[in-house]
């Protein structure tokens, strides 16, 4: 199963970036996982919230085929513990899924398409994050589900 994070904008603090890839490298050795940057937009200030949302949502929408499983990382999606969380992982692995993208959007969220688009929603938490910090919590979770998956002693309970 091939993983994406699917993000809008890039990261540009350093510290956060040392520690996603600190994550990346230990994630290599249980799944394929990448993250994906759609640019910012250019010239968005003269955009009204909806409209740059609606354009956001247009590019999202470009990257993923109809096959592919979309979940949308988002305030009002449900709430997992990590052992659940490595359970849905788990679980799309033994569906067979071939292609998951876990979808960060931009400063306003998600346009309404991409919302009918996602097969679902998940939060993190009812507190709002930055959308460069929500990548590092993304990671490791996901590296902690994995662990978790192979029964290694990462996680505590």
């Amino acid at each position: 199963m091939k993983i994406t994070l699917l993000v809008v904008g890039k990261t540009t603090d350093s510290n956060i970036n040392k520690l996603i890839d600190n994550y990346l490298g230990r994630l290599k050795f249980y799944t394929d996982f990448s993250i994906q940057v759609i640019p910012e937009l250019k010239n968005c200030k003269n955009l009204r919230q909806d409209e740059q949302k609606e354009k956001e949502g247009e590019l999202i929408l470009k990257q993923v085929a109809d096959a592919d499983d979309v979940i949308l990382l988002d305030e009002h999606g449900k709430e997992f513990t990590s052992v659940e969380f490595s359970d849905q992982i788990n679980k799309r692995a033994l569906a067979g899924k071939r292609k998951v993208y876990f979808v960060v959007g931009g400063p306003y969220g998600f346009s309404e398409k991409v919302y009918q688009r996602a097969n679902s929603l998940i939060s993190f938490s009812k507190m709002t994050f930055s959308h460069q910090m929500i990548r590092l919590f993304f990671v490791e979770q996901l590296y902690r589900a994995y662990t978790i998956i192979k029964g290694e002693p990462y996680h505590h309970e």
